[in-house]
């Protein structure tokens, strides 16, 4: 009988990763293994028939050869003894594909304690706007588990050291087999450690790390954002078990400014002009973050108009183009008036009604509009 194709057997195309072909293989063993299929030949040979594929698509110089030749150029490199006999195995399939479900460890052969990666941190660092935008070095200080002086991370006092556990022979895991299918989990005696100290180390208490405060120097580059952050390599918690500590993340966080506010490279800043100046013009003197800058403001400048002033933003930290900031205009009304201005506001304001001009031609444009808005209710 031909046998069927690999990818077909395991329901993958044929540029799946090597991801979504141990999970195709999961799916379909957990689906047909023995254990869940008592008496039933045909789950056995579907079972069979998956372990083959696996055992082919997972390795690369197999799969290469299948890919070439078909199952001719794999015969006799193991693709063929997927059947019980042969030095088959059943419980050695379910440690590597379900070792991450029960425990298991692919990553715990070659015996020993397991090496655990310290935790990675984060740190909350607060920045005035200019600080951000021209960079800052500070020094900052946070509580670590470092690694043990007293016992160099070993968790045994001085003058002792760990012994291998007797339960697991210093694998850190036990295998529990039920007919022939075996699972592996964490060792109880050790937890997983391989090793058992009877006498543990006064400072650390047999962890292999303490508290402490560490100082550190961090250098925030040019051009930082909020949600922006800084990997300090290394500079984490302590591993466990002589396992590489991890990484400190130090994340900015931009306040408020008085005066600017940010979006992205551009800054952008209100600017509150008085009526006069709004309608004759004038010159105003505008900050920025180098310095004060002169804007000229053109005579019948409306509240809202927006001025940019060229290359007076933020140069990104990522690289790009310095941005620009965006002056939008607001035009005061005066308060606090006196009878006389308010004597000489009305005689204006009688003179611009009485010449027959338009002086007004936004108010004369939204008035316009109502007026069409209210007609077309009425009809």
């Amino acid at each position: 009988m031909a046998k069927r194709d690999y990818y077909e057997v395991l329901g993958v195309g044929r540029d799946a990763g090597d991801a979504e072909i141990k999970k195709a293989y999961r799916r379909l063993a957990m689906k047909y293994h023995p254990d869940r299929n008592p008496g039933d030949q045909s789950a056995e040979v579907h079972f069979k028939e998956a372990k083959e594929a696996y055992e082919v698509l997972s390795s690369a110089d197999k799969r290469s050869r299948y890919d070439q030749f078909g199952h001719a150029g794999v015969e006799g490199m193991g693709a063929g003894g997927a059947g019980f006999g042969g030095g088959f195995n059943p419980g050695d399939i379910f440690g590597d594909i379900f070792g991450d479900i029960f425990g298991g460890g692919g990553a715990r052969r070659g015996g020993g304690s397991r090496a655990y990666r310290g935790a990675d941190l984060r740190y909350e660092m607060p920045l005035d706007l200019e600080q951000a935008v021209a960079g800052h070095e500070t020094s900052i200080h946070i509580p670590v588990m470092s690694t043990c002086d007293t016992c160099s991370g070993s968790g045994a006092a001085p003058g002792s050291k760990p012994t291998m556990c007797p339960t697991c022979h210093g694998q850190g895991q036990v295998r529990m087999q039920q007919g022939f299918f075996s699972i592996q989990q964490t060792c109880p005696q050790c937890r997983g450690n391989g090793k058992i100290i009877s006498e543990r180390c006064p400072d650390c208490h047999g962890d292999g790390r303490v508290q402490q405060q560490r100082t550190l120097s961090v250098k925030i580059p040019a051009g930082v954002d909020s949600g922006d952050r800084i990997r300090l390599a290394g500079q984490g918690e302590a591993g466990e078990h002589g396992g590489p500590p991890g990484d400190l993340y130090v994340e900015v966080h931009v306040r408020p400014h008085p005066i600017f506010t940010r979006d992205g490279a551009d800054l952008g800043c209100e600017l509150p002009i008085s009526f006069a100046t709004a309608a004759l013009g004038g010159k105003l003197e505008v900050p920025t973050l180098d310095g004060k800058v002169s804007l000229t403001v053109p005579p019948e400048t409306q509240s809202g108009k927006v001025f940019r002033l060229r290359s007076k933003g933020v140069k990104p930290v990522r690289g790009g183009p310095t941005g620009d900031l965006m002056c939008r205009v607001e035009i005061e009304t005066p308060v606090k008036l006196t009878p006389e201005q308010r004597e000489m506001l009305e005689q204006f304001e009688a003179s611009l009604m009485a010449g027959g001009e338009r002086h007004s031609p936004r108010a004369d444009s939204w008035l316009g509009g109502v007026k069409k808005f209210f007609e077309r209710i009425a009809s």
